[in-house]
């Protein structure tokens, strides 16, 4: 497959992405005579067959899974200082996979006019969506009202802005509140499971509105009513919420995790309730992702 390069934000470096499972997207979203033969079409019934992925999750938390966390975390170079607890402790690969991290490890910003990156992973943002030439592919967006099958809100949001997330699979899989605010309840908007890399965005970038997802609303005192949603992905059919709706949240506060497998957030905030950080913009108008961690500042309000 061809290289896929992201801006680390902490080192601005442009960095090579080291793809769990390439040949397998390769087969599937590849430009060979194979994909377009074989591949395409296990694509299509793979992402429409829930019970591959549930298998699948099945499969990553049995015990005899463990034996793969040691491996994954010296293949991909996973931080293991970072974690709340010993590698040797997790007792299936799932059980490594939604980890928890030592709260020094995600320091949060603190400024009280400042939201935060809400989970690790490869970003992008768009100021003004209106405006925006395409998400992720140039020329080429997904219909607000089709992602949340509601027009009139879909309407509130069309000259707001936005913020798209992928988690790879090396990533810390949980994530959370990018700001104080009365969060209200998850509703569930059922969905295809497509793999959400980017090989297959560039092919389909209905995949976001296409996909499982949930949606929630954040009442913020600072950035008004913010919307986040949850897309699952191949082999991420559980999106689990933690955390207990209709109370006052704060930022940093855990929203839920993610199962196995690559998967995406985005936020939507109603126009002008949001100033991005400018290195954000910037690598997103570069048209390359740019990898932050949970804690740091997304912009102000």
């Amino acid at each position: 497959m061809k290289p896929i390069y992201y801006i680390d934000r902490a080192s601005q470096k442009r960095c090579e992405e080291k793809v769990f499972g390439a040949n397998f997207i390769t087969l599937l979203y590849g430009d060979q005579w194979i994909s377009r033969l074989i591949g395409a079409p296990l694509a299509y019934s793979l992402a429409r067959i829930p019970a591959f992925s549930a298998f699948y999750g099945y499969m990553q938390n049995q015990p005899a899974s463990a034996k793969k966390v040691a491996p994954f975390i010296e293949a991909f170079q996973v931080d293991a200082s970072e974690f709340a607890n010993d590698p040797s402790e997790y007792t299936s690969f799932n059980d490594f996979f939604t980890r928890k991290l030592k709260e020094s490890a995600r320091p949060i910003a603190a400024a009280e006019n400042t939201a935060i990156i809400p989970a690790d992973g490869r970003y992008y943002f768009y100021q003004n969506i209106d405006k925006a030439e395409g998400f992720i592919v140039k020329g080429k967006k997904f219909e607000l009202a089709n992602l949340l099958q509601d027009e009139e809100l879909a309407s509130k949001y069309q000259d707001g802005s936005m913020v798209i997330a992928r988690l790879c699979p090396t990533d810390y899989h949980r994530y959370h509140f990018p700001c104080d605010g009365a969060a209200g309840h998850t509703q569930l908007i059922n969905g295809y499971l497509h793999s959400v890399n980017p090989a297959a965005i560039k092919k389909n970038i209905e995949i976001f509105s296409e996909n499982k997802r949930t949606l929630c609303s954040i009442d913020s005192p600072q950035f008004g009513k913010v919307l986040y949603l949850e897309i699952g992905a191949t082999c991420v059919g559980a999106i689990h919420e933690t955390y207990k709706p209709e109370t006052f949240v704060y930022k940093g506060d855990e929203k839920g995790y993610f199962s196995f497998g690559g998967s995406s957030l985005i936020l939507l905030f109603r126009r002008d309730s949001i100033q991005f950080d400018q290195d954000l913009i910037d690598a997103t108008n570069a048209q390359i992702e740019i990898r932050c961690l949970m804690g740091q500042s997304m912009g102000h309000c």
